[in-house]
């Protein structure tokens, strides 16, 4: 008996030691969380004078593209990025304890921290904020509503990727101002009149969006964001599978938000199925990051109208629909 009672102590010593310790480990990933989220310039940078305007290299009215060497602007010196999902297992640690109420509460009884990823969309958002914060219903669809309507006015694109803290009864109304601040600090001041007049935000947020979805770094991006415009050039249809994903994950019955696609998807009926209609979707799909809107402006130049991912997430494109398939056929024994 005492024997089995002293392995009760010891198990439970051990569980608050193991809990001391993630929450301290998850602090400190949050914290280093902080340089990738946290856009806003430092502070000896933040005064009157306006923030450096996006560079653009593409030139959708003449139809070309020129290389922007983005590692010696200065918007990427001054802004702080972030391009990728959580994909590390430190990064999954933290989606999975940032939306945990008892780890809330373990990390501070005052405050909350929400942290909004590159790509996830609005519902996500929402439903994340709102159990991180314990708001109804009606106070869910508030903050969604705030965020839409300020400008541009987009009900997706504008909850801003970043980590955010507000006290633990927070109002829709304050969280959607902090949204609304950062993405126009971050965003807006840099979209300038110059920026908008060769390509307009709304454009850049849905390809930035896209982007977000089927790339996996921010070079990739690039890399698909001169495939999307070669083919938004010659009026050709996209044919992404994540805007599927989106307009799959709106049907009723679907409770995945990022549904796998499968090919009988090609023929669903919605104005985001960007296999049955040309052209950009009607809005974004996803929430895109600063580095998402930079490579939606700075495609890298390219011949290719045709890529995919292998299983080891390699990039592979091509000019033709033949070398396409060809190369399909290398990696995974079969066209698509």
């Amino acid at each position: 008996m005492k024997i089995k009672v002293a392995l009760i102590r010891g198990l439970y010593v051990l569980v608050l030691i193991f809990c001391v310790l993630a929450t301290a480990g998850i602090s400190a990933l949050l914290e280093s969380k902080e340089v990738a989220f946290n856009t806003t310039q430092p502070e000896k940078d933040v005064t009157d004078a306006p923030a450096d305007p996006f560079p653009v290299s593409v030139d959708p009215v003449n139809q070309t593209i020129t290389e922007e060497d983005l590692l010696n602007n200065q918007v990427i010196e001054t802004l702080a990025v972030s391009d990728e999902q959580p994909d590390t297992w430190s990064e999954k640690l933290v989606a999975f304890f940032y939306k945990k109420e008892w780890y809330q509460n373990l990390a501070s009884s005052v405050s909350r921290v929400v942290v909004i990823w590159p790509g996830e969309r609005k519902e996500e958002v929402v439903q994340y904020t709102g159990d991180v914060l314990r708001w109804d219903a009606a106070e869910r669809a508030e903050f969604a509503a705030l965020v839409a309507a300020s400008e541009p006015a987009l009900s997706e694109g504008k909850f801003y990727p970043g980590q955010y803290v507000a006290h633990r009864d927070a109002t829709p109304k304050e969280v959607a101002e902090l949204i609304n601040t950062k993405f126009e600090a971050d965003v807006l001041s840099r979209y300038t009149p110059e920026v908008s007049a060769q390509v307009p935000l709304e454009d850049a947020l849905i390809i930035a969006s896209l982007l977000e979805r089927e790339a996996s770094d921010f070079e990739n991006m690039r890399e698909i964001s001169g495939v999307i415009w070669n083919r938004l050039f010659i009026d050709m249809p996209l044919q992404l599978d994540a805007t599927l994903q989106y307009a799959k994950a709106g049907k009723k019955g679907e409770t995945n938000w990022w549904p796998v696609p499968i090919p009988a998807d090609k023929y669903l009926k919605s104005p985001y199925n960007t296999y049955a209609h040309e052209g950009l979707p009607p809005g974004p799909i996803a929430n895109p990051s600063a580095a998402a809107i930079l490579a939606a402006l700075n495609p890298h130049p390219t011949d290719c109208l045709f890529y995919f991912h292998d299983r080891n997430e390699g990039y592979h494109c091509s000019v033709t629909y033949e070398e396409h398939v060809r190369k399909l056929k290398i990696h995974y024994g079969r066209g698509r």
